[in-house]
């Protein structure tokens, strides 16, 4: 979204739009790194000296709320958001903890089947995939 649908889609919510909100908007949902709020901070900070680690937190709760994003908790109790509300898979790096968005027809086409069998209406998908990415095989293969 651009800083007009935002401000668009914010008011039609009834919602009030910061400039430290926007800030935080237009930078988690132009992301594909899947970022933790910590990472949000540390980056929007230098920009926006006054901004607090519980706005960040508060305005990633209510885009999650808005349907604007996707928090994706790990075993290891880290949170990262994803701004991708399509049916993708979650390429998860076991080592660095990269994560990357694979998206295509195959698994659109097997999910649509999985629900058929099931006979259900998620409310909600995740399908993450567990790897080795080539960076961290590189470094062990040396």
């Amino acid at each position: 979204m651009n800083t007009k649908e935002l401000i668009t889609f914010f008011r039609e919510k009834g919602v009030k739009l910061t400039s430290q909100r926007l800030a935080i908007c237009k930078f988690i949902l132009s992301r594909k790194d899947h970022p933790t709020a910590n990472q949000i901070y540390q980056t929007l900070k230098e920009e926006y000296p006054t901004i607090s680690l519980g706005t960040i937190y508060k305005t990633l709760h209510l885009l999650k709320e808005l349907g604007l994003l996707q928090e994706l908790g790990f075993n290891e109790g880290s949170i990262r958001y994803d701004p991708d509300m399509e049916l993708h898979m979650n390429l998860v790096c076991s080592k660095c903890g990269k994560i990357y968005d694979y998206k295509t027809k195959n698994v659109k086409n097997l999910w649509e089947s999985i629900l058929s069998e099931l006979n259900v209406k998620p409310v909600g998908q995740r399908i993450d995939v567990y790897y080795e990415c080539d960076d961290c095989k590189d470094i062990n293969s040396t």
